[in-house]
């Protein structure tokens, strides 16, 4: 197998953890009715039994960094496809809600453990020359992941199937076995073996196998970067002076990926669309339409980052995101527009995201820190992601019912433009950059 060959097929295999984290975020919408109806369920009980699953992202992505960095990226990846095969079917034979939240909650920890360790682990095993395509793999496989789970929800609820909300969750324990078995076959990390060990004889190994021309200078840079900042290690060093710039970066593409109101759209897009006056039949179908944009548009961003790069993507997808926002905002705040425009509003905001943030976010994360704080900097960047998504989500109805989505999208649309001037005076570019060399530029100042 040629070295670009190999390089895809141990991107792809730790990618899959995407698919998985799509395919178990999507695939409850199918199951919820259901659960509540059998088990009688309160309004407040079913919310919490539903919402557990993100509750468990957001712990799984403050804490996926830590074995991470003290077991190695390898067995971390392996235990998240365990934690996601328990989850599944757990869920799928959950006898109460007790035992449904505890096995929701589980696979949640699966999905923000491994938004923190795969992109971490594919950046760090990745050539500079096409890092971006392959760490941006994982969010393909998140769309993927959610288009298949809807698919799935399709396919078993027309079978006519007893309990069918079982299948529908139990399922994702198949691909979730095959992740598990797969990752058996992937390397360690050749960065952390050096940064952990200083076993540059299997880095080099491994780096030969998966960048072959640039193996001598990632180890030569990979050293120098560890013994310079042996005694910084550890979360706490993320807010020193050298690598607080790094830190803010991380923070703020998150913070901005949500404040974009991507997961707000995604989440309640079919009460928006009815808002506007649209049929529920047509909303639902529409929905359809947003996760088709969203692959379509997820493939040209994998396409463009290593060729236009990360900066020139978010420019992109900053003038979609203000452009597609306002007109959102004057569908419900401005006079007779009318409703059939919406979804195609939608539509035009779901491929910004997809070509902008949604592309960038992990793989721009993934290289802002040195190899002994990789793992600290991404959980602190998946972690303000998901805490961001939870408190959009759940302040979301609340500000759509008494004031209406229209200056909720104005406001998501204020944050863009914040957004477009962080991209122009604040981001750096890091395309075809070695991840030693991108932290030599961010820290020059700081020797």
């Amino acid at each position: 197998m040629s070295s670009k060959n190999y390089a895809f097929f141990v991107s792809i295999t730790a990618a899959l953890g995407g698919f998985l984290f799509g395919f178990d975020t999507a695939v409850i919408s199918g199951a919820e009715r259901d659960i509540q109806e059998i088990w009688k369920l309160s309004d407040w009980t079913h919310g919490l039994a539903i919402a557990s699953a993100l509750y468990g992202t957001v712990i799984g992505a403050l804490f996926g960094g830590i074995p991470a960095d003290r077991f190695g990226r390898k067995k971390s990846l392996l235990w998240i496809g365990l934690f996601y095969f328990v989850s599944a079917l757990g869920s799928g034979l959950a006898w109460d809600v007790t035992s449904f939240t505890f096995f929701r909650f589980l696979g949640g920890l699966g999905v923000g453990a491994s938004s923190v360790v795969a992109p971490m682990y594919i950046s760090e095993i990745a050539p500079a020359k096409n890092r971006g395509l392959l760490v941006a793999l994982y969010q393909f496989n998140i769309v993927f992941g959610i288009v298949m789970a809807y698919v799935s929800n399709y396919l078993i609820g027309t079978a006519d199937m007893p309990e069918d909300w079982r299948w529908m969750l139990g399922v994702e324990a198949l691909p979730a076995l095959i992740y598990s078995v797969m990752i058996f076959s992937i390397p360690e990390s050749p960065r952390w073996l050096i940064a952990k060990f200083n076993d540059q004889q299997k880095a080099r190994e491994i780096l030969t196998r998966t960048d072959p021309d640039g193996v001598d200078e990632a180890i030569r840079l990979a050293i120098e970067e560890e013994k310079s900042i042996k005694q910084k290690s550890g979360f706490g060093a993320l807010f020193s002076p050298r690598f607080f710039s790094s830190t803010m970066l991380a923070v703020m593409i998150a913070f901005f990926n949500q404040v974009s109101g991507i997961n707000a759209i995604i989440y309640f897009a079919p009460r928006i669309f009815e808002m506007a006056g649209i049929s529920t039949e047509n909303a639902l179908i529409s929905t359809i339409g947003i996760g088709l944009t969203n692959l379509i548009a997820t493939f040209l961003g994998l396409y463009l980052i290593d060729r236009l790069g990360r900066k020139k993507l978010m420019y992109i997808g900053s003038f979609g995101y203000i452009i597609s926002l306002t007109l959102m905002a004057y569908n419900f705040l401005g006079p007779g527009i009318p409703a059939f425009w919406l979804p195609i509003f939608v539509f035009g905001f779901i491929a910004s995201h997809a070509v902008g943030q949604g592309s960038v976010i992990w793989v721009f994360i993934a290289e802002m820190f040195p190899n002994e704080l990789r793992a600290s900097g991404q959980s602190l960047g998946s972690f303000t992601h998901w805490i961001l998504a939870a408190l959009i989500a759940n302040v979301f109805p609340f500000f759509a019912n008494n004031f209406g989505p229209g200056y909720i999208f104005a406001f998501f649309c204020a944050m863009m433009i914040l957004q477009l001037i962080w991209v122009m005076f604040k981001m750096p570019e890091t395309k075809g950059r070695s991840l030693e060399e991108i932290q030599q530029d961010l820290h020059k100042n700081h020797a």
